[in-house]
């Protein structure tokens, strides 16, 4: 059932789809995420244990992580799902995953579905975490670095496909000529975020292999 989606049972017979583990399997993510930074950041306050959740249980990073485990290739769609790319769908991939957390806590308990969650989840919070006090607004600093560094503020270019009820947005962020990042999201606002985490990252390798490469010519 976990891996059925409604395209799938539409075609089938009208059988029970996945969404009702979806429900479930969010309910139980949150929690495993939850206990998990609560217990091994102490440091952080109410409002960094908040925006350190909602920055990796996310549709975002739901996807991203099936993606990961190649669960596309392993769910039930509909003909005209499939043929539609429905398999690499964000909301797809994202309420899918849900659901085979959902699955698996009810078939192991609580215990087998938090060790499941943290092994998958473990490096995505920890990289999290190395963004600092600025939580999960990557926007910010790339503005500042970007100012800094090229005197220029970051450009965003956001385009939206798909139903309304099912809105998809892809956003690039360019500084100058140079496209430093791409993120998708549900709203606008979660793709500007993921292509700004990108872009920072991609700024501070840069400025990495500039300092690398400075210190070998001095050495020289």
């Amino acid at each position: 059932m976990a891996v059925s989606h409604r395209s799938w049972c539409a075609e089938n017979g009208h059988v029970e789809s996945n969404e009702r583990l979806e429900f479930l399997g969010d309910a139980v993510l949150g929690l495993a995420i939850a206990e998990k930074i609560f217990v091994h950041y102490p440091e952080l306050p109410e409002g960094q244990l908040s925006k350190l959740r909602a920055g990796v249980v996310n549709s975002v990073t739901l996807a991203e992580i099936a993606r990961e485990i190649r669960l596309g290739d392993a769910l039930r769609l509909g003909k005209g799902e499939r043929a539609t790319g429905g398999s690499d769908k964000q909301s797809i991939l994202a309420d899918g995953l849900e659901a085979i957390i959902g699955a698996v806590y009810l078939d192991g308990g609580i215990d087998a579905a938090q060790a499941l969650v943290l092994r998958l989840w473990d490096d995505h919070v920890a990289a999290a975490v190395r963004h600092g006090p600025g939580g999960f607004d990557h926007k910010t600093p790339l503005q500042e670095l970007a100012v800094a560094t090229f005197e220029i503020a970051p450009f965003y270019d956001v385009a939206a496909t798909g139903p309304d009820h099912a809105r998809v947005f892809d956003a690039q962020v360019s500084v100058g000529e140079d496209v430093l990042g791409t993120g998708t999201g549900t709203t606008k606002k979660e793709a500007e975020q993921a292509a700004a985490g990108q872009a920072v990252d991609a700024l501070k390798k840069a400025a990495l292999a500039k300092a690398a490469n400075e210190n070998v010519t001095c050495a020289l």
